[in-house]
């Protein structure tokens, strides 16, 4: 028996390709669609709206449609309120919840649109009638009674469109390729963050230890000390062997200058985190005059928050790194709020950990010499990041020479 639901599309649908999209996920998932509006915007700051009819061979394989056009700004004709249902106790949720996108969300609750705070990928949306607002919540922090959205209906999804002028994220957006002209992408990526920092936009860096390893570590402290960085995210990786190449001139024990291997170089690791253990914290290292360079020692310096979240790989670890995941989340969390640009550089786990953290809108950008890295970043829900193979030692001090050359350029 075929099962059929009228939709409808609002925005600028056709030159973002959201109606392509639409149709190939509709066909893709075995169903079938007719047009029966479709009003296109006559310029091109104008938007366009389309009305289809979805039809599928039953309400199963028609909910599972909808359910995906629904995360690409669909919604039905007719919008209900939402269906909320009580959580039963801590972190006990109601079968069916709704999970949200990391795209901007409305729920629909006596009949007004609320905006959904605080979204992020994955979480659950928690209305406070009396207060009249929804909020994104991790199933963790779920409370009993917390008055839970479940189901699509009275849920609307704003999918991000294509930027209306002209920039890098309007040409590159969701991509991923090693064959574009490196140097001109770096130009283009400094003026996007020349952009941000005149806006009083937050930049974010998040960072694995393959930039100290490739000699890149005095780059990224460069645009760190010129202001470039506005919050750090790593683990105890990075951090530790920014150390040990301040004390020893040593990442991993190879000696920095010359790629060769150092006598004794294996516990030079070792050795910085002890003498952190030492101090009593980086700051205290760097108040003592233990620590004269690096990143770690510019984000101290120059106020820049850092959050360092730990692992079960971990050696010491540091004093600084959070070691309760669920706390690195939340430290994570707070920092990213305000964020208009992160730049991920060499680190799959951290990066994935950030990127689901994000709102659809932050401009996020991905370096890694692994191009499986990058797409996987993507496939995890982070659609929105530009990705880039490259290493870290050849585009950090580009992109610093960069910002330099620009930022001289601008001030004149």
């Amino acid at each position: 028996m075929v099962e059929t639901q009228e939709i409808e599309l609002r925005g600028h649908i056709i030159d973002s390709g959201i109606m392509m999209q639409l149709m190939d996920r509709v066909m893709d998932l075995g169903g079938n669609f007719e047009i029966l509006v479709f009003e296109v915007g006559k310029k091109k700051t104008d938007t366009s709206y389309a009305r289809l009819r979805i039809s599928a061979s039953g309400k199963e394989k028609l909910r599972a449609i909808l359910s995906e056009v629904h995360r690409l700004g669909a919604r039905p004709v007719e919008v209900m309120d939402v269906h909320l249902v009580p959580a039963e106790a801590d972190h006990v949720v109601p079968k069916g919840f709704y999970t949200t996108s990391n795209h901007p969300t409305q729920v629909k609750y006596n009949g007004e649109w609320i905006p959904v705070e605080a979204i992020e990928m994955d979480f659950l949306i928690v209305v406070d009638p009396v207060r009249k607002t929804a909020k994104a919540e991790a199933l963790g922090k779920i409370r009993k009674g917390n008055l839970v959205v479940v189901g699509e209906q009275g849920v609307s999804v704003t999918y991000p469109e294509r930027p209306r002028e002209q920039s890098t994220f309007e040409f590159m957006h969701g991509t991923v390729s090693s064959e574009r002209p490196s140097e001109t992408l770096i130009a283009l990526i400094a003026k996007e963050m020349l952009e941000v920092r005149k806006k009083g936009g937050k930049i974010a860096v998040v960072g694995g230890p393959a930039i100290v390893h490739t000699g890149a570590a005095k780059a990224l402290a460069s645009m760190i000390r010129s202001g470039y960085v506005n919050v750090l995210f790593a683990g105890n990786a990075l951090a530790t062997h920014d150390i040990e190449n301040c004390l020893y001139g040593t990442s991993l024990g190879m000696d920095i200058t010359t790629g060769k291997p150092v006598m004794g170089g294996h516990k030079h690791h070792l050795y910085a985190i002890s003498e952190i253990m030492r101090a009593g914290s980086i700051r205290k290292a760097v108040e003592k005059g233990v620590i004269k360079s690096g990143i770690m020692y510019e984000c101290i310096k120059n106020n820049v928050p850092y959050v360092l979240a730990g692992s079960i790989r971990d050696d010491g670890p540091l004093p600084d790194v959070i070691q309760d995941v669920m706390a690195a989340q939340d430290a994570m969390r707070k920092q990213i709020e305000g964020c208009s640009m992160v730049l991920m550089v060499a680190t799959l786990l951290h990066s994935i950990a950030v990127g689901n953290c994000l709102p659809s809108s932050v401009k996020t950008i991905c370096v890694d010499i692994n191009p499986a890295h990058v797409t996987k970043l993507m496939d995890r829900g982070t659609t929105q990041a530009i990705g880039i193979v490259s290493d870290a030692g050849t585009i950090l001090p580009l992109l610093a020479q960069q910002l330099e050359i620009q930022g001289r350029s601008q001030k004149k």
